[in-house]
């Protein structure tokens, strides 16, 4: 009679699977987030941002329908915690945004382009490790440590449970949280799916939408994979799904130490992406090797995984961590680090195109 697999076997596969897929899904669909931000506001087409606000509101719906049937506990993840970090969140979004276009993408795209071949992606994917790691464990750790104590406001102390968005406005209007969330759980995602779908070009664009329900699934099939296959009575699995900076660095920790780090969901997700990234390429004929073109380009890629590294950990995720996980649970945090990478990248497509700071400043307030 044979024996069932361990749990952390079990989390760690379907993190590696949904990572495969993951990487496949945007290797073939070009979903990208800093893509998005530059089509819309270079040359005005929300085709791919179409895209992304479909892949929230599936992830939002999806995540939310778990949380209600009682299969996951969304409150018991790091986003809903009731020590609200705002300035933390704009702060470190506006960075995250503004590195993601220096680099050419966000970590997810960045881990993709590595999977496909881009030599360029391997040292950003470096640079978000080490700077990421460096904020959360190392020199710079004090210091996030410090903002976190001086600017972050505990919740639980004005009456709140969580910072989601039905404990907010529970408490604020004395109604119950949890009879709140079907509504907001519904009506949120609809308004996305109004305004995504109201395009007839988007309707058009079947690669673009295959890629925003994929995506948006699994993220959903992330909490379903931890909450759900990783529960355990004695030693459960840490309620997370998908997300790319610390766990960037936790992977180069692991491939260098190897019993440095533990083999975990988020590390598995990583070797996933690459590895479905190199697969799509493969099948398709994209697999290119690409380096940089000159000195610039390798500065600017390297100072871009290096704001991406510090701004996501001080933000609490990335574009895929705050921006579709994140968001997910319903919490405020995450809604204002979006908005805050949403900024940043705005800023980092004005700043290359104009060639300095204070040009990219003028331009932003002068276009919006």
């Amino acid at each position: 009679m044979g024996t069932a697999l361990p749990l952390p076997y079990l989390v760690n596969t379907a993190g590696l699977v949904l990572g495969v897929i993951f990487g496949a899904t945007v290797q073939r669909s070009n979903f990208c987030t800093m893509g998005a931000i530059s089509d819309m506001v270079l040359m005005g087409d929300t085709n791919r941002l179409r895209s992304w606000a479909l892949a929230i509101a599936v992830a939002m719906l999806g995540s939310q329908l778990l949380h209600l049937a009682g299969l996951v506990d969304l409150n018991q993840s790091i986003y809903a915690a009731a020590n609200l970090g705002l300035v933390g969140a704009i702060l470190g979004g506006v960075m995250f945004g503004f590195g993601m276009v220096l680099a050419g993408g966000c970590g997810s795209r960045t881990l993709v382009r590595l999977g496909a071949g881009n030599l360029k992606s391997l040292i950003v994917v470096l640079m978000i490790g080490i700077a990421g790691y460096t904020t959360l464990r190392g020199l710079i750790g004090p210091v996030r440590l410090w903002l976190e104590s001086w600017t972050a406001v505990n919740l639980k102390t004005l009456g709140f449970s969580s910072q989601t968005l039905p404990d907010l406005i529970g408490a604020g209007f004395g109604l119950n949280a949890e009879s709140l969330r079907w509504p907001i759980a519904l009506l949120l995602p609809a308004l996305l799916l109004i305004w995504v779908f109201r395009d007839a070009r988007f309707r058009h664009q079947p690669v673009l939408i295959s890629a925003g329900i994929v995506i948006g699934a699994i993220i959903v099939g992330g909490w379903a994979a931890t909450g759900i296959l990783g529960a355990d009575d004695f030693e459960p699995a840490p309620l997370i799904s998908f997300t790319f900076v610390a766990p960037i660095g936790s992977a180069l920790q692991y491939v260098m130490t190897f019993t440095g780090a533990r083999l975990d969901f988020a590390v598995s997700t990583v070797a996933g992406v690459i590895l479905g990234a190199f697969l799509m390429a493969k099948m398709n004929g994209s697999f290119r090797v690409e380096s940089f073109a000159n000195a610039q380009d390798m500065i600017s890629h390297i100072i871009g995984g290096i704001l991406m590294g510090i701004g996501g950990v001080i933000a609490l995720g990335c574009t895929i961590g705050q921006g579709l996980t994140g968001v997910s649970t319903l919490a405020l945090g995450s809604f204002v680090a979006l908005g805050g990478i949403v900024i940043g990248g705005i800023l980092g497509v004005r700043y290359l195109e104009e060639g300095s700071l204070p040009g990219a400043f003028r331009a932003l307030f002068a276009r919006g």
